[in-house]
């Protein structure tokens, strides 16, 4: 049987993440409060915003901004976009 969560994005029960996604408390309460699939639209937006925006990880203040548009994307919350980006799949 899957696990199941209450997903803070969707406020509907949906399938869980398999494991907490990073170490520590927060991995603990994302694991507890976030669905799959949420986690899954979370980092295909992270990868569009640190290769369009050309962010270094090494750099604290970035890995701080990520960390900001997480909380911000899972609480449905605005959250930035890489202006002129299209989607591969509407690529022509």
């Amino acid at each position: 049987m899957t696990r199941t969560v209450h997903c803070r994005k969707y406020q509907q029960e949906l399938e869980a993440l398999p494991a907490p996604p990073m170490p520590g408390p927060k991995g603990q309460e994302l694991f507890e409060t976030v669905s799959r699939r949420a986690w899954e639209e979370w980092q295909a937006l992270q990868t569009m915003l640190i290769n369009e925006k050309h962010l270094d990880l090494r750099d604290p203040a970035t890995r701080k901004y990520l960390s900001v548009q997480r909380e911000r994307f899972l609480d449905n919350e605005d959250v930035d976009r890489a202006e002129g980006y299209v989607p591969p799949e509407q690529r022509s």
